[in-house]
């Protein structure tokens, strides 16, 4: 078995001069598009499934953990139950499938993600069940990300938001090789749970899972593990509407030559919506994934 390092694959940085020209702004791209399976997400799930006694995990997913998991358990010769919305990404429903899991499609207008792992969870007593992002194993694989980002002296990291297992992860990297970046949270509008929570100051959940074309930020809720670590270390939040999420998807496309996922464009959505707050700052941009099925990929380009 690898130690967690030597399994993943270092992020990919990226320095754009059409990007850093068209904004006016000293912009680097971190993205994990080039990660095991295609997104941030195998660092958590290598982290926990190398970590966990049991032999069967179950696990809520709108893919890319799930796709993780499932690789990750077929390097370690473990089962993965993977729990997703059957409206998720045909090419995250297929990467799954292809690395062996076992797939549980549901309708979530019948039945929610936690509900059904619940019920498969007293099915299977012997099973770990596994939350995408509040886990410890799962914010510990993903510092191994604010751990390559401090060393490039940033002064602002722009990061996805959905449960908020991504953004805790960095903030404990960075924290603990001592960086002095700001870390921004950037949420789909439509999926504003974290923004509010950070403007409540308790956490906030979202009725339903809010149909933002981001599907990896579609929770329900940040998780009580990441939740203070985002309210303490956080220097804001900026909601990022779905309009400007597509225009920065299609500005990496055309600027950057680098395709990813909606959610993954969120953070250079955050820049279209304020970029004034940046100006003179060193910026990292996180791109967490870039799992999309074609033709939504060919849709969004326009």
């Amino acid at each position: 078995m690898l130690p967690l390092k030597k399994a993943i694959r270092p992020t990919t940085f990226i320095e754009s001069a059409k990007l850093k020209d068209y904004f006016g702004l000293d912009i680097t791209i971190a993205t994990e598009t080039f990660q095991h399976t295609g997104s941030f997400k195998f660092r958590a799930a290598y982290n926990l499934a190398s970590q966990v006694p049991n032999d069967t995990i179950i696990t809520a997913s709108s893919g890319n953990f799930g796709q993780g998991l499932a690789y990750a358990c077929k390097l370690l010769g473990k089962n993965a139950v993977i729990v997703m919305p059957d409206t998720s990404a045909k090419v995250k429903i297929e990467a799954i499938r292809g690395y062996g899991a076992q797939l549980d499609l549901i309708d979530i207008n019948r039945i929610s993600r936690n509900e059904r792992v619940e019920q498969l969870a007293a099915e299977m007593p012997e099973a770990y069940k596994a939350s995408a992002y509040n886990d410890e194993f799962v914010i510990e694989g993903n510092a191994t990300l604010g751990d390559e980002l401090s060393d490039k002296s940033f002064d602002a990291v722009l990061v996805p938001v959905g449960g908020g297992g991504l953004i805790s992860g960095v903030i404990r990297g960075l924290a603990q090789n001592k960086s002095n970046a700001e870390v921004y949270g950037c949420e789909p509008l439509l999926a504003n749970d974290a923004a509010r929570s950070f403007q409540a100051g308790e956490i906030v959940a979202n009725e339903k899972e809010p149909l933002t074309i981001a599907d990896g930020a579609r929770t329900i809720s940040l998780g009580n593990l990441n939740w203070p670590i985002i309210q303490s270390s956080v220097k804001d939040f900026i909601e990022v509407s779905d309009e400007n999420i597509a225009n920065a998807l299609r500005l990496y496309f055309t600027l950057a030559n680098l395709k990813c996922e909606p959610t993954g464009a969120v953070s250079l959505g955050a820049i279209l919506e304020n970029r004034e707050r940046f100006t003179g700052k060193k910026i990292c941009l996180i791109v967490s994934g870039g799992n999309v099925d074609p033709l939504v990929y060919s849709q969004l380009l326009g």
